[in-house]
């Protein structure tokens, strides 16, 4: 199993950074629900402990309250748990607010038609230390990457996570990335963080930034950020994506990622008029 993340002391996460506001046990909680991913079965008490740092007897109380309100289910037979209905409607509650969304489809559903074979475009916003779909149009093919609403990319490897740092203020990213260099570790910070500069770079310079196989070895893609376009929006990003053969660097480069920038720009558009 993957951990998601270091150590949690039982005073303070590091989330909470002396915020007297802020409640530790309500963070712990949102924590465990992460820790499910859309491909993963069901969990027990000791994979979701090694996966969010968390003791187990700390990790053995959330999941009991969690079963009890509804955001997990408990399976006796197997001892193990897996995401309650209630999340469901917590997220379907999500995706009605960001309107957004509805605004992106048809253009993302245009853009993989014309890219063809397999081709996956999507929206994605933040959660925590990944990016999560929360739209997604793909192109009829032989191939195509088996992501949908509700998948997980990496923040600091994927270009759709580097298309949204390279949109925040300096103030916002700061405290992301030093949350990226802790997760990374010394040895493999300074190679993720040179992609995240020189997405930066990319994105200032024609709009879009590339990444070939620095996530998913065989898969390349190309990404854009979309800056809020209404008061409260959050920062989001597109990308699109595939197999390496079928996107190249040169059809990136020099079709889908100015495609890309087009899309971005109408959508911003249209949802500043909304």
């Amino acid at each position: 199993m993957k951990k998601r993340g270091g150590p949690v002391t039982e005073d303070m996460s590091d989330e909470a950074g002396g915020d007297r506001q802020f409640v530790t046990a309500l963070s712990r909680g949102l924590d465990i629900l992460r820790c499910f991913e859309p491909t993963d079965g069901p969990l027990g008490n000791a994979d979701l402990a090694q996966r969010c740092g968390l003791p187990k007897a700390t990790v053995s109380r959330l999941t009991y309250t969690l079963a009890k309100l509804g955001y997990l289910d408990y399976l006796p037979d197997s001892g193990k748990y897996r995401m309650g209905v209630a999340v469901l409607g917590l997220g379907y509650a999500c995706l009605g607010g960001l309107k957004i969304r509805e605004t992106a489809q048809p253009y993302l559903q245009a853009l993989a038609d014309d890219a063809g074979d397999g081709v996956l475009t999507a929206l994605a916003g933040r959660d925590d230390l990944s990016m999560v779909y929360i739209a997604c149009a793909r192109a009829p093919g032989m191939v195509s990457l088996q992501q949908d609403v509700g998948s997980r990319l990496s923040l600091g490897r994927s270009s759709i996570g580097r298309a949204y740092l390279a949109a925040l203020d300096q103030p916002t990213r700061a405290p992301l990335m030093e949350r990226l260099r802790q997760r990374a570790g010394e040895e493999f910070w300074p190679m993720v963080e040179r992609g995240i500069l020189r997405s930066a770079d990319e994105i200032r310079a024609r709009g879009f930034c590339l990444n070939v196989g620095e996530w998913v070895q065989g898969v390349n893609s190309v990404a854009v950020p979309l800056r809020p376009t209404q008061p409260g929006q959050p920062p989001l990003a597109f990308n699109c994506g595939g197999p390496s053969y079928i996107l190249t660097p040169e059809r990136l480069e020099r079709e889908l990622g100015p495609r890309l920038v087009e899309l971005a720009n109408r959508v911003a558009l249209v949802g500043r008029a909304v």
